[in-house]
């Protein structure tokens, strides 16, 4: 091999290194990140289900709406534990 071409190969190799090193450090760096952005990601899934479907966010408003708010409230947080006991059976 020529002088030229060794030297490009060298070159080429400390690039891979330094590139599988700086990809090392961006995944710890981004890590604690990746909870938080799955939340997101369930947020914007649920608004474009939201708008895909407005029914159902007319339908909520308006079972809302007649239950009225200390009502309403009750029947959130049964919603919410029913919620967390079905991800927590999911889970297992």
């Amino acid at each position: 091999m020529s002088k030229p071409t060794l030297s490009l190969v060298e070159r080429r190799q400390r690039l891979i290194a330094q590139c599988a090193d700086q990809r090392a450090a961006l995944a710890q760096t981004v890590e604690p990140w990746r909870a938080p952005l799955a939340r997101v990601d369930q947020g914007l899934a649920a608004l474009q289900t939201l708008r895909r479907n407005p029914a159902l966010f007319v339908g909520g408003v308006v079972f809302l709406a007649i239950l009225r708010p200390g009502r309403a409230m009750n029947w959130l947080r049964r919603g919410w534990l029913g919620w967390q006991l079905l991800r927590g059976l999911h889970k297992r």
